[in-house]
């Protein structure tokens, strides 16, 4: 074989890249991903300038509108963005903040209009224009109407030209429209529940601002979908509208405070505004941040600061009331979260955010400033209101004590679950095999102690284990994870297997699921051939689909076929397991005296008939469930074993007279 020759690595190797380039080459070191993440951000940049704007002073409403081509439109009723020369940069403005990465209005923090904005670092507008199919851009300015158009990054028309300008006398504001390019972005198709719940969001922490969402219809196209998003008090509306009627343990407070400080010693001190709104409720728990409007998914210093502040406070309150019981252990924030709904909206001069995408950030001076002022105020709180103070501790440590017993019952159940099986705690009429050998072992699940008789003397005992069920087994896809948890059935089977199981009650995991625990090469699912054989099989399927899918995934799990005829002819046994091999059979044996009869269930056949048909590897049949047969079965077990009444109804409606024989009517 003839190896390419490889290209000679030197000086001339080093490239960079330049203008539009640096987007639409990387779009995920600027958006976070080149997929509908990176899309979305780069939607939210936009929005975040006309938020910016109001955040100044500068207009009160903003129109986002989703197309039904995919283009997008934002439009602020601000200033309009500056797009004349720029005498100091030598340079037209729209050409410095459309076209060049790191120019913009927002650096001078302590002496602008900007000084809590969401933007910090020029990157949004230029990075959105650069990822773009085209860009349409409408300004104005009070005075005059400006326009520009960008194609694939770049200006349309010559530089002297590009910069469309009349007088008009407008309402300030500016248009911004745009479609993202297919070219740099896997997919473009924004999902109506993102503009919804971010829209919204922006709203909460932007108290007096109205944010009007127009969604075209996909279908027609002539007509818009209207959403306003307002909220008058901001985050305080915000958590009364959480909790709506349902009871509190308190009324909803709202702190506010200024801080200034650094975040380093030789660091330049900057402000920060703090605003909290919470309350208790044992019935409504929830936990939002947001920083200079930007909405903190993965929360960082606030959350820190919350957590320290509340557990800090709450403790001390507790150990001051004698609340704690001897050598009781301390409250987590896990206790406190349980009963706690909180929004936090903070503003800062100086912002460190974890990455470009926002949704973190980083500064120590935040975090310090706000745990120290959170701690002042839940102390002061509590003095002031003595009976809510009761009401909250208590129940925080109700919280504290039910997840303690939860968490020993979990423990005591992964043991259960997961230890081997000895006389201490063998599993009632479980038969094991005296292989040690993981891949050679099989388990027989079967139905009933007769059939347990069966295939117990059928069985190859050095390899072949048997576990009859007892009883119905539970409908796994329909019942929620606490009576699962509850289940000695499904109890007894996961503990034969080993493995455990995906399993989480009040969001904590009750049993790990571990296919290298399995203690079976081959998980054998063996019922009668009866309506009553099917339901038990598809039960079994159900419970592994949910509860254990990687045991389908790696190929474990099978079906043993019985047999649906016995044809006896001249002494000799034939067994069909369909009709149609029924039928060939037949016509073999065609002119010969025959015998046909309905195989007998698993418990009435005798051991050497289990073990021919059944259990002996050289002639059993055995139907291995692959993930394919997982997939185009599970929507057939949401309808028919979940909680889709309406899609079961429906079937049972189009093919239950194909089933009429087998159904017990009487």
């Amino acid at each position: 074989m003839i190896l390419a020759k490889k290209k000679e690595y030197n000086d001339e190797s080093i490239s960079s890249l330049k203008g539009a380039d640096r987007v639409r080459t990387r779009p995920g070191v600027i958006f976070g991903s080149d997929g509908i993440e990176g899309c979305c951000h780069a939607l939210f940049e936009i929005v975040a300038n006309a938020i910016d704007e109001f955040k100044g002073g500068y207009g009160d409403k903003i129109i986002v509108t989703s197309y039904a081509d995919l283009s997008l439109e934002v439009t602020d009723f601000g200033r309009g963005i500056p797009v004349e020369f720029n005498e100091k940069e030598g340079r037209y403005n729209w050409d410095l903040l459309f076209n060049e990465m790191y120019a913009g209005g927002k650096y001078d923090k302590e002496n602008s209009d900007y000084a809590y904005s969401l933007g910090l670092n020029g990157l949004g507008l230029c990075a959105t224009q650069y990822a773009s199919e085209y860009m349409e851009v409408e300004i104005y300015n009070g005075k005059y109407r400006y326009e520009l158009d960008f194609k694939h990054g770049k200006p349309v028309r010559p530089y002297e030209e590009e910069l469309i300008k009349e007088e008009m006398k407008h309402k300030s504001g500016t248009r911004i429209k745009w479609r993202p390019d297919l070219k740099v972005f896997k997919e473009i198709d924004i999902p109506k529940s993102f503009f919804e719940e971010t829209l919204r969001k922006q709203a909460i922490c932007n108290s007096g601002l109205t944010i009007v969402f127009r969604w075209q219809d996909r279908e027609n196209g002539r007509t818009f979908e209207t959403q306003t998003y307002y909220y008058e008090n901001g985050i305080i509306d915000y958590v009364k509208e959480t909790v709506g009627d349902k009871p509190t343990l308190c009324d909803v407070q709202f702190w506010s405070g200024e801080r200034r400080g650094k975040d380093r010693e030789d660091l330049p001190e900057y402000n920060v505004k703090l605003n909290v709104a919470c309350c208790f409720s044992n019935q409504v728990q929830m936990l939002e941040y947001y920083h200079n409007s930007s909405f903190l998914e993965h929360g960082g210093s606030p959350d820190k600061a919350v957590r320290n502040a509340f557990v800090y406070g709450i403790d001390a309150y507790i150990k001051q009331s004698n609340k704690y019981n001897k050598n009781e252990t301390r409250i987590t924030f896990q206790d406190v979260a349980d009963c706690l709904v909180l929004v936090s909206n903070t503003y800062s001069t100086e912002t460190s955010y974890e990455n470009q995408t926002k949704k973190s950030i980083t500064n120590k001076f935040i975090q310090d400033a706000m745990t120290e002022f959170l701690r002042h105020q839940l102390e002061v709180f509590f003095i002031e209101n003595k009976p809510e103070a009761d009401k909250i501790v208590e129940q925080v440590l109700i919280n504290k004590r039910s997840r303690e017993d939860a968490e020993k019952s979990r423990v005591k159940l992964k043991k259960k679950l997961t230890g081997d099986i000895n006389m201490s705690n063998r599993v009632e009429k479980f038969v094991d095999c005296r292989s040690r050998d993981t891949e050679k072992r099989e388990l027989y699940i079967v139905e009933g102690d007769s059939a347990l008789g069966s295939c117990k003397q059928a069985r190859q005992a050095d390899f072949q284990a048997i576990m009859p069920i007892r009883g119905k087994i539970l409908n796994c896809l329909k019942a929620d994870n606490n009576q699962i948890a509850k289940s000695d059935i499904i109890l007894d089977l996961v503990k034969v297997m080993g493995c455990g199981m995906d399993l989480k009650t009040k969001g904590k995991s009750v049993s790990e699921f571990d296919i290298n625990n399995l203690r079976f090469g081959k998980v054998i699912i063996c019922t009668d051939a009866d309506v009553d054989g099917y339901q038990i099989r598809t039960l079994v399927l159900a419970m592994i689909y949910r509860l254990m899918p990687e045991l389908i995934d790696a190929g474990k799990v099978y079906i043993a076929v019985s047999p649906l005829y016995e044809i006896v002819s001249g002494g000799k046994s034939y067994f069909a397991y369909t009709e149609k091999e029924k039928a060939e059979i037949l016509k073999k044996l065609d002119g010969k005296k025959v015998s046909v009869q309905r195989s007998k269930g698993l418990g009435e056949n005798e051991p050497e008939m289990m073990s021919l048909t059944t259990m002996h590897p050289d002639t059993r049949r055995l139907q291995k469930i692959t993930p394919s047969d997982a997939r185009e079965t599970a929507e057939v077990f949401d309808v028919l074993l979940g909680n889709d009444l309406q899609g079961r109804k429906e079937i049972i409606a189009r093919y239950g007279r194909d089933y009429l024989d087998l159904a017990d009517i009487s």
